[in-house]
């Protein structure tokens, strides 16, 4: 079932002549409602791994059906929220629906069950764990907010190569932030520092303010931009995890363009040289196609022709096979494998 989209029709959502608050829209009502759901969710110490597409669908051909003598609420939560399964409203907590109602969050299955047009991921971070919104299953919608095992490599990529180095920061940005999953992280990590998240999507920026809320990341910015292009200034820390497959649809949130989808990747490390301070780094997670064992992605890098006395740069492949699906069809037919990979670009003088 193809889920609708919650919160794009709340963007433009007018407000009553007669309604006695007429600073309180649709859409402030909606995440204040989504807020509060994650804080129950908390209470009810959810948790939900989201794992990719394929095995996602396996999954889904299991038969599940609700007992409530073997099946805890919190089962239950995981199965309408994690899985986007259908669950009775019988089985939800009376106040999780009501919220839920509030923000229009529910799918109508029958009668008797909904499904959550909305999911809710769990990361966990510094021994904090974050709860996220974010697409249902599946993510077929053009402007989808995807968060799964690559969010799980990016974000714990960051969070070492920071433990590691432990960098000072002022001013950072996630470029194509999704839900926010790493800038959140920053944040919390940095609470004096100035945190964005940019992305083209408006969900996904609602759904980051949202998540940035309910952590209490005060200096956390949420901002409309295509890469770094409609924001000024420089940052000691800037962080991507780009579109980088060749999407057929061309969903916002998959397709990268460009050669074998990294066009984005190599937008965003041109775009950084002139955004990074000095001691500032980028650090960028992407997949790449290998072909007949050569990695094009490096060799796109090495034509850049960095001096090494004003640039430091690290290249590690953290995955040597994702998204093993898409090598049986389109630009990936030739291709060996896709490998994750994490690029550190630092900058010297």
């Amino acid at each position: 079932m193809t889920q609708p989209n919650v919160l794009s029709p709340l963007l433009n959502a007018q407000v009553s002549s007669s309604d006695p608050s007429p600073i309180s829209t649709r859409a402030d009502i909606t995440e204040q409602a989504l807020q509060q759901i994650l804080y129950l969710l908390t209470q009810h110490h959810y948790r939900h791994t989201t794992i990719s597409p394929a095995s996602h669908a396996t999954i889904m051909q299991r038969d599940w059906q609700h007992d409530s003598q073997q099946h805890s609420t919190l089962m239950v939560l995981q199965q309408l929220f994690g899985w986007s399964r259908a669950v009775p409203i019988s089985a939800i907590p009376a106040d999780l629906y009501q919220l839920g109602q509030q923000a229009q969050l529910w799918q109508m299955v029958d009668d008797a069950q909904v499904q959550s047009r909305l999911r809710v991921s769990s990361l966990d971070d510094a021994g904090q764990r974050y709860l996220f919104w974010h697409s249902a299953y599946p993510t077929v919608q053009a402007d989808a907010v995807f968060f799964g095992p690559d969010t799980y490599r990016f974000v714990r990529a960051i969070a070492a190569w920071l433990d590691q180095h432990q960098p000072t920061v002022q001013r950072a940005v996630e470029i194509c932030s999704g839900a926010g999953p790493a800038a959140i992280t920053i944040a919390k990590r940095y609470p004096l520092a100035t945190v964005l998240a940019l992305d083209i999507n408006p969900t996904a920026l609602q759904l980051s303010r949202i998540q940035a809320a309910h952590v209490g990341a005060d200096r956390f910015i949420a901002q409309h931009s295509n890469l770094l292009h409609d924001v000024e200034g420089q940052f000691d820390l800037i962080v991507a995890n780009p579109p980088y497959l060749v999407d057929a649809s061309e969903r916002a949130y998959r397709h990268g363009g460009g050669p074998l989808g990294a066009g984005l990747s190599l937008a965003i490390i041109e775009q950084s040289f002139s955004r990074l301070t000095v001691g500032g780094s980028l650090l960028l997670y992407t997949g790449v196609a290998m072909i007949n064992g050569i990695d094009p992605f490096w060799q796109a890098i090495e034509q850049m022709h960095l001096d090494a006395q004003q640039w430091s740069i690290d290249y590690q492949e953290i995955d040597p096979d994702v998204f093993g699906e898409e090598l049986a069809t389109g630009v990936y037919a030739q291709a060996d494998r896709i490998a994750a990979i994490f690029l550190t670009i630092t900058r010297l003088a």
